[in-house]
């Protein structure tokens, strides 16, 4: 049982130094403008280190994701390659870069919250007692 712990602490820590040097490659050593400014949220390697999926967030208007998500399958070989040099794992992983619609939705259902908090609200005061 202790090893399977030490396998799952392992995979979350190559996970974490895959994004942190991804996101140090993407904003000192890629120039691509197509990317911009991005977020990576999150990494998750398969089991093999053969694949990892890289997911990001940008503050642009949602209809640059697809030139971003070009930008970025332009430029995987590059920063594979560059990751190669920075971490130490048996196999560097082939980058799939995906949008993150969770930061997307999470204000989306908290501005549908407000608004039902508001009608709620406007309800109790027209409301005689």
């Amino acid at each position: 049982m202790r090893h399977q712990n030490k396998g799952f602490a392992r995979a979350d820590r190559v996970n974490e130094q895959i994004r942190r040097d991804l996101a140090d490659l993407l904003r000192t050593e890629l120039k691509d403008p197509r990317i911009g400014m991005i977020s990576l949220t999150a990494v998750e390697v398969s089991a093999d280190y053969a694949h990892a999926t890289v997911y990001f967030t940008t503050m642009t208007d949602r209809s640059a994701v697809e030139t971003i998500l070009a930008g970025l399958k332009k430029a995987s070989g590059f920063l594979r390659l560059q990751l190669g040099k920075r971490i130490k794992i048996h196999q560097i992983p082939e980058l799939h870069f995906k949008f993150d619609e969770s930061l997307e939705r999470g204000i989306s259902l908290s501005q549908l919250i407000d608004q039902a908090n508001s009608v709620r609200a406007k309800e109790d005061e027209s409301e005689p007692e």
